[in-house]
């Protein structure tokens, strides 16, 4: 079959693609920019790039109309421009309009789960795209699911910070919210499970791991799981801003992000029960196994993909391959040689900078370049590289 697969360059699509791929589809992969992604370690199988941006309509012809069922996973949630709600309902209303007139005979959505009476500015948005897409002329398919627990997602890595760099937590009494985390594994099980499956055309499932717990329980359980003893303390005096301060400064987030999660965690996020996962033959992996196979990936240096590989920056919209362009004009060339004995061991060093490793020279100076970026709104150093040996054009390195 032939899969359109939108968000390629996203935490979720990038762990779905070898699935797809390994399921023996031809995938059509949708991106801002081709350059930000390396279409080599697909090599092999039957994939295809294309430049496609949503919020650009004449862009969108580059979508073949011969395919089969089209993937919706995208979303502006760290976005720093403009009204992101207004936005996604942009996209979502040119992506509805192309592929009405293609052959796709599923688009599968997934989305947030939406039960709770006040919901937050993230989740309206996503109801808003869900009935978008809804009243369209091709059978949806949309998956709701609420904190995703997996190597590299922006819940874990989160939770992750607060519980290796404090030892007493005080915190905002959104903590006492409830929720059903789920394993990313078993997000990917759902969305390749639906795919083509006549029963799930035009309904909506909520998906869910097998535990309700609030976000105080899930930290503690996750520090359990790691070793560590914690003490969380919870204030009711911390304002949602003050929240969004402090989830910013302790962790790895921008502001952007840390504002619109705060937003989202006053919501009570539990599924309304169905029974899909035994009609897929899925099996659903607990909170504390969900914790011990992400930190097996990054033991194993095997993280796929990052929420930080998706942040949105203004400085990619005049095209990413712009900005790695040598100049040729007005410069002055220094070239020195060196005799090397192991250039293996000298082109991974090279590979290794950033992150864990830091930089070759005046490491101090970058962390003073990460505490600016940190004041001005922005992640820091992050120290989020998914591989610690390998690196592609347009792959999150620091900041």
């Amino acid at each position: 079959m032939k899969i359109l697969l939108t968000g390629a360059s996203g935490y979720i699509a990038q762990r779905l693609l070898p699935v797809l791929l390994e399921g023996g589809h031809e995938v059509i992969c949708c991106i801002r920019d081709k350059y930000r992604f390396d279409i080599e370690k697909y090599s092999g199988f039957n994939i295809k790039v294309i430049e496609v941006d949503f919020l650009k309509p004449e862009t969108l012809k580059e979508i073949p109309e011969d395919i089969d069922a089209a993937y919706y996973l995208m979303h502006s949630m760290s976005s720093t421009k403009g009204d992101f709600s207004s936005m996604e309902q942009q996209v979502a209303e040119n992506f509805t309009k192309r592929i009405e007139q293609t052959k796709a005979r599923q688009v599968i959505y997934l989305s947030g789960i939406i039960n709770d009476k006040d919901l937050s500015k993230h989740l309206i948005s996503r109801k808003n795209v869900e009935k978008i897409l809804t009243s369209a002329n091709f059978p949806l398919t949309t998956l709701r699911a609420g904190i995703i627990v997996g190597s590299g997602s922006a819940s874990f890595e989160i939770i992750r910070d607060l519980i290796e760099k404090l030892p007493v937590l005080i915190t905002p009494k959104w903590l006492k919210t409830k929720c059903q985390p789920i394993a990313i594994s078993n997000v990917i099980d759902f969305l390749y499970g639906v795919l083509l499956k006549d029963f799930t055309f035009n309904k909506s499932y909520d998906i869910s791991g097998p535990e309700t717990l609030s976000y105080k329980e899930m930290l503690l359980r996750f520090a359990k799981v790691r070793g560590l003893k914690r003490t969380i303390i919870i204030v009711p005096v911390m304002t949602p801003k003050l929240s969004s301060y402090w989830l910013y400064f302790v962790t790895s987030v921008s502001y952007a992000l840390a504002r619109n999660l705060v937003e989202s965690m006053k919501v009570e996020v539990i599924g309304v029960p169905n029974d899909l996962h035994k009609q897929l033959n899925i099996d659903l992996i607990e909170y504390d196994e969900a914790i011990k196979l992400a930190f097996g990936k990054i033991e194993q240096n095997q993280v796929l993909s990052s929420w930080r590989d998706a942040l949105e920056s203004n400085a990619y919209q005049s095209g990413f391959s712009k900005l790695i362009e040598v100049p040729q004009d007005g410069c002055f060339t220094d070239e020195r040689t060196l005799k090397i004995s192991d250039p293996e061991r000298v082109l991974n060093n090279i590979w290794a900078i950033g992150g864990n490793t830091g930089w070759y020279y005046a490491d101090w100076l970058w962390s003073i370049r990460g505490f600016l970026d940190k004041i001005f709104g922005g992640v820091g150093l992050k120290r989020g590289r998914t591989n610690l040996n390998e690196i592609q054009a347009g792959k999150v390195i620091d900041f």
